[in-house]
């Protein structure tokens, strides 16, 4: 009987057993259990804010694009966020919406114009977090507005050794995997990212999935920022470049199995990658590694995850198409049959 295909996700999470079964050895070098409560909380803890930004990163890498504005919009929507709370537990809604909004807008103005300038997201989100960046600088010297307690409570509370912050991430991860595998929308994200051509061919108004990629993941870096204000209970116009978010959610998508080209990937295999990572920084921590040497790791955990991923790529390749099939068909030959249609290929208008 024929194994089935390992896939990059059923990869990624072997990676996370191994991490697993190595961190519990090292930290038990050190007198602490692995397992205990309080590392457990922990290490759910340091996905929180990463995962809610690997999420969004996920969607605009699947539809070829990239956001490197992320850490600016966390900072802008902690402010925002803390500014409109003042410490008033009747303006937590308000604070809340505020943000989003107001991220969602940033979103929405990338998407325009990777779709609409056709300027590579690269680029453009670049400069949006420029844009960004120059405005946090003029107007705020340090933190600003506070966070009331109630609000102060979700980045402090869980269930059992389950942050809530973590439950509310995974709760988004689940919503947009219904989005990408169960909604036309989702659909258009994969074919936009896999062959912009194709998919403009095939009927497909190729800027609608863009700018919805761009918007969501600018809504999940507000969501992130929303974190960690409820966390310091201040708004900060660095705390999103002090954590290297842009750069280490990227890592995370790559480490999951994502194409950084687009069109090919899994969300879960995302959780994957952040999983990974905080678990790493964790053992690290409890180990008291120096931190540079923690780029360092995850440097080398990055470059060998690729280079296995092209590798398997390169090996599962088939053999060119040589003109001629087994029955001496050629490619224009009739015998072959007629082409697929739009439905048959499974991409609606």
């Amino acid at each position: 009987m024929r194994m089935p295909a390992l896939t990059s996700t059923h990869l990624v999470y072997a990676v996370v057993l191994v991490t697993i079964a190595v961190g519990a050895v090292l930290v038990g070098s050190t007198g602490r259990n692995f397992f205990s409560t309080g590392n457990i909380s922990d290490i759910l803890t340091g996905t929180s804010v990463l995962g809610f930004i690997a999420i969004g990163q996920t969607v605009v890498i699947l539809v070829g694009s990239l956001d490197l504005s992320v850490p600016y919009v966390i900072s802008l929507s902690s402010l925002v966020a803390a500014t409109v709370m003042a410490n008033q537990a009747g303006n937590v809604l308000a604070g809340v919406l505020a943000a989003l909004a107001l991220a969602a807008a940033v979103g929405l103005v990338n998407g325009l114009v990777v779709s609409g300038l056709k300027v590579h997201g690269f680029i453009a989100t670049l400069g949006m977090g420029l844009i960004i960046s120059g405005y946090l600088a003029s107007n705020y010297k340090g933190s600003a507005g506070q966070t009331p307690l109630a609000f102060r409570l979700i980045g402090a509370t869980g269930i059992g050794p389950v942050p809530v912050s973590t439950l509310i991430m995974l709760a988004c991860a689940g919503m947009v995997l219904l989005v990408l595998n169960r909604s036309r929308l989702g659909h258009h994200m994969f074919a936009v990212g896999g062959n912009l051509d194709v998919a403009r061919m095939s009927g497909i108004r190729t800027r609608g999935p863009v700018i919805a990629a761009h918007i969501l993941c600018s809504v999940m870096a507000g969501l992130a920022g929303l974190l960690l204000a409820a966390r310091l209970g201040v708004g900060s116009p660095t705390i999103g470049t002090q954590g290297g978010y842009d750069l280490l959610s990227i890592a995370a998508v790559v480490l999951g199995g994502t194409l950084l080209a687009g069109g090919k990937g899994s969300l879960i295999g995302t959780l994957g990658g952040v999983l990974i990572f905080a678990m790493m920084d964790n053992i690290m921590s409890v180990l008291q590694i120096n931190p540079f040497l923690k780029d360092v790791v995850r440097g080398v955990v990055i470059v060998v995850a690729v280079a296995v991923y092209a590798r398997r790529r390169r090996v599962g390749r088939p053999a060119r198409y040589s003109g001629a099939d087994s029955s001496g068909a050629g490619p224009n030959d009739s015998r072959q049959g007629p082409r697929p249609s739009h439905e048959d290929r499974g991409v609606s208008a």
